[in-house]
């Protein structure tokens, strides 16, 4: 089965090539495998009981917990925690398809997991939740030693905080404190603080106000959090700087407020930068209001107060410069962020623009870079509940024109004149349903989205490189690590078009139509790696960094020129090391210049 791309990235004009220098020779990296997730559980169909072990007398091993979903560094540890199967949670709760599935590689029981059917208050979109963990990975020792039992045999408080919550998704250190957080069901947010220096347990807290959060920052000597309100964020958002200490490990001040959670955070010219998911369902009305003019090129949205902003579009969003005032920001500061640039000023079709998510932001060369994150089918599974495909030739073209791969953008000097934002990989031109179009009958046009790409195509040219995870510099290079959901498409490509009422629209249509097939080779997340703000990306690796069910990088901390890489894998039931297939289950990398 060899289908290279969607056709989504066929007959679109070819982007500007030749601008910018060549890249060097492909760089040669060293990685080391230093831990990975174990089997937790035993499985014999969907629905039934779970046998004992592992080592399991029934029924085959399962490894539920999936990414190494929080990642951070103090005192030569290495602190994360963990998310347990996060491709089911995402396929019931985000793109609401709770129907139990399993193939060879993974099972997702929603209604049916004995998780759901112990505990009937269970929402069934996350029957398969598992309890997170938390580890500490000593560097000098070469040593993993688990810290979960520290939070469960604390107190029944503790107990109960984690095992509530769905993942423990961001991760930061400060001042001696190590903070692992994540969503807890309820739509509330769970901390769990550690001593770095002695490992000690120092406690949890629950933040009612809050309903997500991803990502912790160190700016000018002060630990920033970017948090969402209500389910997945979608009430806002709020910037909060850490007031604590290791006495008080959960004193926060909020000192931003959104229209929409706040993604990802980043120093960037004497201030913080922040990327934003937009709200669910996103705001069709307000994303074609301010589509582009198709003969500006390039175009940016320019600085815009926080009340004007569409909280259905992603945007990046800048704050009050740091040292104006008191040192780091304040709670006077909370009104006072400014956005830069919109998801809306890109993508033309104002329906899959409100199915954006903006992912990782970093400081490098003098711009602060960034990219796009689209969960995938949300953007088809938007268009087609908006304008229903009459048969299933257009639901075929549907999918193929409302899918999206991460776009790279980059720019500098915001909120002056000189301010510039360039399109580093992505699409001169993208389709857009028109549904005047043909008499009022509707169709897919192609349209400008006022940029011309520097150096190549969204997805860095493959449509399956969905997520710009995680960025980071190191030894002077900036490395992007994306997801790509190749390997999850051949199995949620073939449902998508089910949920669309049409068996055969991605197999085999009527006569004419080829079937949708994926070359293997794409299968495994992509690390890419800028060498200069003056070349274009090379391809660290993009098969999985020695595992290609590794479907992404989720974490990475930078030290030196050594980077730390947490990995997504949630291949439950790939739990035989004596068959032919990689392990799922999440790992965790160290990756170094080769011969260093």
């Amino acid at each position: 089965m060899v289908l290279v791309l969607l056709p989504t990235l066929v007959g679109t004009p070819a982007p500007a090539t030749g601008r910018g220098l060549s890249p060097p020779a492909p760089p040669a990296f060293d990685h080391e495998l230093l831990a990975k997730a174990t089997p937790d559980e035993c499985f014999v169909g969907i629905g039934l009981p779970y046998p004992a072990g592992p080592p399991c007398a029934q029924g085959q091993a399962k490894v539920n917990q999936a990414y190494v979903w929080s990642l951070a560094k103090a005192d030569n540890r290495l602190w994360f925690g963990t998310g347990a199967n996060v491709n089911c949670i995402v396929t019931g709760a985000t793109l609401s398809l709770p129907t139990p599935r399993m193939t060879d590689d993974y099972v997702c029981e929603f209604a049916e997991s004995q998780v759901v059917k112990q505990n009937p208050t269970m929402p069934v979109s996350v029957g398969d939740h598992r309890q997170p963990r938390a580890f500490v990975y000593d560097l000098s020792a070469g040593a993993l030693t688990e810290k979960t039992s520290d939070i469960t045999s604390a107190s029944p408080d503790d107990l109960s905080r984690l095992r509530r919550t769905l993942g423990l998704r961001a991760g930061g250190t400060h001042q001696g404190v190590v903070l692992l957080a994540g969503p807890a069901l309820g739509a509330t947010v769970n901390m769990f603080a550690f001593d770095t220096a002695t490992g000690e347990y120092l406690g949890s807290a629950n933040f009612t106000k809050y309903g997500n959060i991803r990502h912790f920052l160190v700016a000018d000597d002060a630990l920033y959090a970017g948090v969402g309100v209500g389910p997945n964020g979608r009430d806002g958002g709020y910037i909060l700087r850490w007031a604590g200490d290791r006495d008080d490990p959960f004193n926060f001040v909020e000192v931003g407020q959104l229209p929409a959670q706040v993604a990802d955070l980043e120093s960037h010219d004497g201030r913080v930068f922040v990327s934003t998911w937009s709200a669910a369902g996103g705001s069709s009305s307000a994303a074609a209001a301010t589509r582009p003019d198709p003969d500006a090129v390039p175009v940016h949205v320019g600085v815009v107060p926080t009340d004007q902003a569409d909280p259905g579009i992603a945007g990046v969003w800048m704050s009050p410069r740091l040292r104006d005032g008191e040192p780091g920001l304040t709670a006077e500061d909370s009104g006072q962020w400014t956005q830069v640039w919109s998801a809306a000023s890109y993508e033309p079709d104002p329906i899959i623009a409100g199915s954006y998510g903006l992912g990782a932001l970093a400081s490098y060369g003098g711009y602060l870079y960034w990219g796009t994150m689209h969960v995938p089918m949300k953007s088809t599974a938007m268009v087609a509940e908006a304008y229903p495909p009459m048969n299933e030739t257009a639901a075929r073209t549907t999918l193929e024109r409302s899918q999206r791969a991460v776009s790279i953008f980059r720019g500098r000097r915001f909120g002056t004149a000189l301010e510039n934002t360039e399109l580093l990989y992505g699409q001169a031109v993208l389709p857009a349903y028109n549904p005047t179009a043909d008499y009022g009958v509707g169709a897919w046009q192609w349209a400008l989205t006022g940029y011309r790409p520097k150096y190549g195509r969204m997805g860095f040219g493959n449509i399956y490189n969905n997520y710009t995870w995680t960025m980071a510099v190191s030894d002077g290079k900036l490395f992007v690590g994306t997801m790509d959901w190749s390997y999850l498409a051949k199995d949620l490509l073939p449902q998508a078009a089910l949920e669309m009422g049409f068996r055969g629209a991605a197999t085999r249509l009527s006569d004419g139509l080829n079937p949708i097939t994926i070359d293997p080779e794409l299968y495994g997340g992509d690390l890419w790696m800028f060498d200069s703000t003056r070349r274009r990306a090379t391809a660290v690796n993009a098969q999985g960094l020695g595992n290609n069910l590794n479907y992404g990088y989720r974490t990475m901390v930078a030290d030196g020129s050594t980077l730390y890489l947490g990995m997504a894998n949630p291949m439950n039931l790939r739990t035989d090391p004596t068959d032919d297939v990689p392990e799922g289950g999440w790992e965790l990398i160290r990756l170094t210049p080769a011969g260093g």
